[in-house]
C-alpha cells in the first residue's frame, strides 16, 4: 500500500483535526526506526477540563481490592471522589490516595480511558508525583493480567539526599503468571533512575508499544526497551493510578499524609482494531495529510505544548486498523510506515 504522504509539523498550538486526516506518525528512537504511522488520537488536556465526572473520554473507578488479593497488610478502596479536577495553571487532574483507613482500606485512585481498543500506539502522560512516602502512582496500559505495560513509581524510593528518583518498568506475560506475577522473575522487569526529581514537576512518561516491542521514554528521551514473544499482542485501555496497601516490597505505605499525583495530559496515538476498509477508503492512493506528533519535554509538561487534534480532550479518528493482517506485517507508505493488527 503506498501513499504519498505530507508529514506536518507541529508548529502552531491547535491544529483541525482535518488535517491529520489520516494519521499521525511518531520516530522511533533507532536511526534505522522509519516514522510509524498511527490512524487514532485521543488527547486529553487536564488542565482545561473543569469536571472530570462529565468527562466522556475517561471513568473513574470505584471498586476494593482484599488485602489478599493486592498481596499487602490492608485492602484498597477506590473511589470516584479521590479523582478530582483541578484545572489552574500548574494543576490537572489529581489522584488522591488517603492517609485515613476506611474500614481498614487506604483509600486510592483510579481513572481508565473509555476506550478499551487500543491496539498498537504511541501512549504518553503529563505528570507531577508525590514525595509523600507510602505510595505507588503508574500510568499503564492493559488488555488482561498477563498483557499489561506499565510504569510505576514507588514514592518509597525516592532520595533526594542521593537524587536517586526510580521507575519500574514492567511488563506483564504469560510467564509472570506462572511467577505469581512477580514479572523480576521473567526478564520483563526494569528499574530505571530517573535523572529529575519527578516531584518538583511536571514530566512527560511515554511507552511506545509495538508488534513484538515496547519502549520506554522520559521527556522523549529512551530509558528502556523490551523485545521478544511475551510482548502483549490485543488491544486494551489506558489506567492512571495512585494507590496504597502497606506491602513492604511495594507500596509501602499506607502514608501518613494524604498523597496527590498529579496529571496535567494524555496523549495517546494508536492503531485500533475496527475495519480496515474505512482507513483505506478515505486514505490509500492518493496524496494524504499525516500530522508529525511533537515530542514531550520537561518545559512543556505541564501543559502538554502542542495538541493535534481540534480540541482539546477530544478523540479523533475512527477509523482503525483490521484484525485481517499478519502480525509485524509493516506497510510502506510513503515516508511512513502503517503497523497492521493481526
Amino acid at each position: 500500500m503506498r501513499l504519498s504522504v505530507a508529514l506536518l509539523g507541529a508548529a502552531v498550538p491547535r491544529l483541525v483535526t482535518a488535517l491529520c486526516e489520516c494519521g499521525y506518525s511518531a520516530k522511533g528512537p533507532d536511526s534505522n526506526d522509519a516514522p510509524w504511522l498511527f490512524t487514532d488520537a485521543l488527547e486529553s488536556d487536564f488542565t482545561n477540563i473543569a469536571d472530570i465526572a462529565t468527562y466522556k473520554e475517561w471513568t473513574r473507578q470505584k471498586f476494593d481490592v482484599t488485602p489478599e488479593a493486592g498481596r499487602g497488610k490492608y485492602a484498597k478502596s477506590f473511589a470516584v471522589e479521590n479523582v478530582v479536577s483541578r484545572p489552574k495553571a500548574g494543576g490537572g487532574l489529581d489522584l488522591a490516595v488517603g492517609s485515613a483507613l476506611k474500614d481498614d482500606a487506604v483509600p486510592a485512585a483510579e481513572i481508565d480511558s473509555a476506550n478499551h481498543d487500543m491496539h498498537w500506539g504511541s501512549y504518553r502522560a503529563g505528570m507531577k508525583l508525590t514525595a509523600v512516602n507510602g505510595t505507588c502512582g503508574a500510568f499503564f496500559w492493559y488488555f488482561n493480567d498477563t498483557q499489561e505495560i506499565d510504569m510505576e513509581f514507588l514514592s518509597r524510593e525516592f532520595d533526594p539526599v542521593n537524587k536517586v528518583y526510580p521507575v519500574n518498568l514492567v511488563i506483564q506475560s504469560p510467564a509472570s503468571k506462572l511467577a505469581g506475577y512477580d514479572a523480576s522473575k521473567t526478564g520483563l522487569f526494569k528499574t530505571v533512575n530517573l535523572t529529575f526529581d519527578p516531584t518538583a514537576d511536571f514530566h512527560e512518561y511515554r511507552f511506545d508499544y509495538l508488534p513484538g516491542r515496547v519502549i520506554f521514554y522520559a521527556d522523549s528521551k529512551r530509558i528502556a526497551e523490551m523485545q521478544g514473544p511475551e510482548m502483549p499482542s490485543d488491544a486494551g485501555h489506558l489506567v492512571l493510578q495512585h494507590w496504597s496497601n502497606g506491602n513492604p516490597l511495594w507500596s509501602g505505605g499506607p502514608p501518613m499524609q494524604d498523597a496527590i499525583v498529579t496529571v496535567s495530559y494524555v496523549k495517546a496515538y494508536f492503531n485500533s482494531t475496527a475495519s480496515l476498509d474505512p482507513w483505506t477508503k478515505k486514505c490509500a492512493d492518493k496524496n494524504v495529510t499525516v500530522c508529525a506528533i511533537p515530542d514531550g519535554t520537561a518545559t512543556n509538561a505541564s501543559t502538554g505544548g502542542p495538541f493535534l487534534t481540534d480540541s482539546k480532550g477530544r478523540e479523533s479518528g475512527g477509523p482503525g486498523m483490521s484484525d485481517v493482517q499478519v502480525m509485524g506485517l509493516v506497510i510502506a507508505v510513503g515516508s511512513v510506515t502503517l503497523l497492521a493488527l493481526l
